[in-house]
């Protein structure tokens, strides 16, 4: 297992600089993922938002997730115009596989930054299942994006409810914020997920076993 302090940034680390996280399997990423990763920056006044490519989420199945490397190299070249947007396998270098685990090593890491937790409202739902959640709420600043689908139901999710008093007021101040710090952020939705692009090749994938051949 690679030491925490081996881990090079994708870029310099300067004092006070702010970056966004977004976890996620990214099997696949999709311009879901640009959405929210610009919504936030823009929002919040971030410098760089990092994409951490899970190896393996625990509370999704493996069968269907595509490798890794193909998942990394995928989501790179959906964010290569993109110059805020850094992708990284992370949690595999640090040998991390539950989020807290990884802001804590994030966080020792890189001392300088400012580091905010993105996520889409749909992951709000099921955030109370998440390895020591609470924690990750009191370690680092959270911003939700609303998702379609999901918004009303993102507001009587536990974590809310739970840390209702820990909502933050301008989100440009989020960054600066000592946790617990949420911020719930509305405007344009995008619709696409990773769930639907899959289920879509397989629909398009069984069309094409039905062709009788020629």
């Amino acid at each position: 297992m690679k030491r925490s302090h081996w881990i090079a940034p994708p870029a310099p680390v300067t004092k006070g600089i702010k970056i966004g996280l977004l976890g996620g399997s990214f099997n696949p990423a999709h311009s879901g993922h640009l959405h929210i990763s610009e919504t936030a920056r823009q929002r919040l006044g971030l410098d760089y938002v990092w994409w951490l490519v899970a190896p393996q989420n625990p509370l999704k199945p493996v069968a269907g997730m595509e490798s890794l490397a193909r998942r990394v190299e995928f989501a790179h070249a959906l964010a290569a115009h993109h110059r805020h947007i850094a992708v990284l396998d992370i949690e595999h270098a640090l040998g991390t596989r539950y989020t807290i685990d990884t802001l804590m090593k994030l966080k020792r890491r890189f001392r300088e930054a400012r580091f905010v937790w993105i996520m889409g409202s749909d992951n709000l739902e099921n955030f109370h299942c998440w390895k020591r959640w609470p924690e990750i709420i009191e370690s680092m600043p959270i911003a939700v994006i609303t998702r379609p689908g999901s918004v009303l139901a993102a507001l009587h999710a536990r974590p809310l409810l739970r840390f209702h008093r820990a909502r933050v007021f301008p989100l440009n101040r989020l960054a600066y914020k000592k946790p617990p710090a949420i911020a719930l952020i509305d405007g344009p939705r995008n619709a696409e997920s990773a769930t639907a692009i899959r289920e879509a090749a397989l629909r398009d994938e069984a069309l094409v076993r039905a062709i009788p051949p020629c």
